[in-house]
């Protein structure tokens, strides 16, 4: 009786498995096949390009949804279902693909990247890219047919200078906005992340199928070893069963099968005459997956290591390279543009786009009238007026003017945000007043039902506006950092160093008390040096005598020598090419009439603004 319980457990489990079988086979039957193409050289890709950009037609009245994120989020459960499989395979000490071992062995890499292309793709960004009207892409971002296509002809390998081609051949044709530039490197990882899925479900499926050999392998070697004649019944079992001829079953199949006994070759015979109907022998197929499996391991390979690729490289230099807008801008009459940071040259592109959202211009436009509106000013006010540098135009005081050219159209948000900015205080105290009256309101009411009157309301009143005016200000200064947007000043860069026209000098604003004062002094000034070794920059220590009674101290000129041979003593420990790097700035006391005192005139802020004198 325990044997038969056994068997028939046996029997169910071996139902059940080949039912997951079967039901994981359909769901990966219908998978598109990877992102694979005819490889194109560099000078190939660049000419794709101008004929990819006359193929497509973009257009904005497309539905945009969020089909990107749902696929990205598709392709994390497909991933982590195959990653679950090959490690169960893995676990029984199974023969795996060279695919498949990519996959287990870089799968920390791929869940990292899911993460940053779901970090990096927030739900509302891909609504502002152009999409296509036409083809097999219609409906997704113009910019991610752009990536497949390069993953599909590159083999999933990303070369950043065929890369750089073929967007410059691309924008012959068609030029790309700017959102679109800073999307390829998302849209490049999410085409990765999609053909990884797609190698993955065909490393499943013929996981799936290896399984199903392993399972009628087993079976016919037991049967073989105990009662050979019963082996016609369970290869009659497996043609009933119509076992796929794929190349991983085959492979599997005969791999176990081959050269074990004689009567195992009946089940390759039957093998070699199902391939026959299609024309094909085992050889040719086991000498096909050879090549699949091939091809799939350089694949999986470029595409992780594309995936590690994407992560190094300088997009910001990518995206300035082949911004036609960046190469408008270069041309700021001041010629101030191209000295400034990086930074500041992305908000000076962040507000043209902006713009041509709010108007019938494009990008390159806006950014062309901007710097009109920049070589006007220079004709008129000269190249170092502020008129003369497109900056002006985008975020100083010129942008009315740029916005008036263009045409832009306001939302009633943005009137609103705009009123705020033209009259801040108003808007900031009229708040506070306008909660603490309402608040005192509300209170005061509630007193008053409660039968609180007279002369003690009054109080009772005063007292209520004290306390939710400090709750008021509190509230309005909240909801200022959430609504009100901090402008960055434009900065210049001076990461490769400082230029001889831009020479800045540090100062060290302090007192000479004592000979321990002055050696404080003098070392802080050292380290300060020591942490900013640059060309151009110079250090100084602007000094002052204490307060005193009388215009000169007997150990005055005592202190002023010490502090002087100080700063010799760096300018020799520390040579500079031409010029000494350390000043000492000092100046005499002055009567104070107010104070009755003679000391140095208005102290920190008197001493840089007499230093400023000096130096014009």
């Amino acid at each position: 009786m325990k044997i038969w319980t056994s068997l028939v457990r046996e029997s169910l489990y071996r139902f059940k498995s080949r039912l997951g079988i079967k039901d994981l086979a359909k769901k990966y039957a219908k998978e598109e096949p990877p992102l694979r193409s005819e490889l194109f050289s560099a000078e190939q890709m660049e000419a794709y390009g101008k004929t990819l950009a006359g193929l497509h037609i973009p257009g904005s009245e497309v539905n945009p949804g969020q089909p990107l994120l749902l696929r990205l989020d598709e392709n994390e459960a497909v991933l982590l279902e195959v990653h679950d499989l090959v490690s169960e395979a893995v676990k029984d000490k199974r023969q795996i693909t060279p695919a498949a071992e990519w996959l287990i062995d870089n799968f920390y890499l791929v869940e990292e990247q899911i993460r940053i292309g779901r970090r990096h793709l927030p739900r509302g960004y891909s609504k502002e890219l152009p999409r296509l009207l036409n083809g097999p892409s219609a409906g997704l971002p113009r910019v991610y047919d752009i990536a497949k296509e390069i993953i599909s002809h590159g083999e999933g390998h990303v070369n950043p200078k065929s890369l750089s081609r073929f967007v410059t051949a691309y924008q012959t044709v068609c030029t790309l906005k700017l959102g679109e530039l800073w999307a390829i490197p998302i849209m490049l990882r999410l085409a990765l992340i999609e053909n990884l899925r797609r190698i993955a479900v065909r490393i499943a499926a013929g996981r799936i199928d290896s399984d199903l050999a392993d399972e009628w392998s087993d079976r016919m070697t037991e049967i073989a070893e105990k009662d050979p004649k019963s082996l016609i019944l369970v290869i009659a079992d497996m043609a009933r069963s119509e076992p796929p001829m794929s190349t991983p079953f085959v492979s599997e199949f005969v791999r176990r099968l081959q050269g074990k006994s004689p009567a195992l070759a009946l089940p390759l015979t039957w093998i070699e005459q199902r391939l026959s109907d299609s024309n094909q022998t085992i050889v040719q197929l086991i000498q096909h997956g050879n090549q699949e499996q091939a091809a799939d391991q350089v694949s999986i390979s470029n595409t992780i290591g594309s995936l590690r690729l994407l992560s190094s490289l300088d997009w910001g230099d990518f995206v300035e390279s082949l911004s036609h807008v960046e190469h408008v801008l270069k041309d700021d009459p001041s010629g101030a543009y191209i000295h400034m940071d990086f930074k500041t040259r992305d908000h000076y592109r962040h507000v043209i786009e902006k713009v041509a959202r709010r108007c019938n211009f494009s990008e390159i436009e806006v950014a062309q009238k901007a710097s009109e509106l920049a070589k006007k000013g220079a004709e008129v006010n000269g190249i170092n007026d502020r008129t003369a540098h497109v900056g002006n135009f985008l975020i100083g005081k010129g942008l009315p003017q740029l916005e008036r050219l263009t045409k832009v159209k306001r939302s009633p948000a943005s009137v609103f945000r705009k009123l705020i900015s033209r009259f801040p205080l108003f808007f900031y105290l009229g708040s506070i007043i306008l909660l603490t009256l309402t608040f005192c309101w509300i209170l005061l009411e509630k007193a008053d039902d409660d039968g609180l009157g007279g002369w003690h309301i009054w109080i009772f009143g005063v007292l209520l506006t004290l306390c939710t005016s400090y709750m008021s200000i509190a509230i309005v200064n909240w909801l200022a950092t959430l609504f009100v947007r901090p402008h960055p000043l434009p900065r210049l860069d001076y990461s490769h160093g400082i230029p001889p026209e831009s020479m800045s000098l540090v100062i060290i604003p302090a007192m000479i008390l004592n000979p321990q004062n002055i050696e404080e002094l003098t070392e802080s000034l050292e380290v300060r040096f020591l942490a900013n070794q640059k060309k151009n920059l110079y250090f100084g220590l602007l000094t002052d005598f204490r307060d005193s009674g009388q215009e000169k101290m007997d150990d005055d000129e005592a202190l002023l020598q010490l502090v002087s041979k100080k700063i010799t003593d760096l300018n020799q420990k520390y040579q500079g090419e031409d010029n000494d790097i350390f000043f000492l700035f000092h100046r005499p006391r002055r009567w104070n009439p107010n104070d009755g005192i003679w000391m140095g005139y208005e102290r920190k802020r008197g001493k840089l603004a007499d230093l400023n004198s000096v130096l014009r």
